[in-house]
């Protein structure tokens, strides 16, 4: 499924979660990296003015639908994905790495944020190696000189996959720059996935997740920050729906 954004084109090239699962056991096999992003209205929204943005988009190698608007226009195209935020890919991965003796890290967030998800990790996934749990400073630059330390850092650890949670785009940009600097690494950016985990952050319930009514809680439980997010999201919504169906006529 495409999705154009003025001369830019992104494109959600891996239907499900089993495609994803494959195509990231074929580059540990390999022993390459990767970098997979997770799509969403606000990621859009941020590609129609970020170069920067465009250009880590680009560098991705697997690109997921994060949101249902997402999913629900890829099947009104007839080309149909699943929906997999990156909060659900978290434990999916783990339990991969774990069953193929794959070391993880954990970048972004806070320390204590981070060794909490840590150990929720290790007691639900049995097996698991985590290498290394890394907090970038505040007002880190992931393309500046402290992201090439911490990508060295990430290289000496033996990490083979490290989840981003930086939120976008700094976590796209830094995992562009991982692919030039430690492409034997993979990276997954999951936005707020290990606050989450740790508790330092508190997910819509389940049901409310069920009714696609995620957004909604997001918005009410932090509207200073999500309301001007949302709303811009709702305003290109028309203009991709009308592609979407002209996909489908096509």
């Amino acid at each position: 499924m495409k999705f154009h954004v003025g001369a830019y084109v992104v494109k959600v090239g891996v239907p499900d979660r089993a495609a994803l699962e494959k195509r990231v056991l074929d580059r540990f096999a390999q022993g390459d990296g990767f970098a997979l992003a997770t799509l969403n209205l606000d990621h859009l929204v941020k590609l129609r003015t970020d170069a920067d943005f465009r250009s880590a988009y680009a560098a991705q190698d697997f690109i997921v639908a994060d949101g249902n608007p997402i999913v629900w226009m890829s099947r009104l195209a007839q080309q149909p994905v699943t929906l997999m935020p990156g909060s659900d890919l978290v434990l999916p991965l783990t339990q991969l790495c774990a069953t193929h003796n794959v070391p993880v890290a954990l970048l972004g967030s806070t320390q204590d944020s981070l060794n909490r998800a840590a150990k929720v990790l290790q007691a639900k996934v049995p097996g698991l190696s985590i290498a290394c749990c890394i907090a970038p400073p505040f007002g880190f630059d992931p393309q500046g000189p402290e992201a090439d330390r911490i990508l060295a850092q990430l290289a000496a650890s033996g990490a083979r996959l490290c989840f981003l949670a930086l939120g976008a785009p700094k976590q796209e940009l830094l995992a562009a720059r991982g692919r030039e600097l430690t492409p034997q690494i993979g990276f997954a950016s999951i936005g707020a996935g290990l606050d989450f985990l740790s508790g330092s952050q508190t997910r819509a319930p389940r049901w409310v997740r069920r009714l696609a009514l995620e957004w909604l809680w997001r918005m009410l439980s932090s509207p200073r920050r999500m309301v001007g997010r949302y709303g811009k999201s709702f305003t290109i919504l028309p203009g991709h729906m009308l592609r979407a169906l002209k996909a489908r006529w096509a």
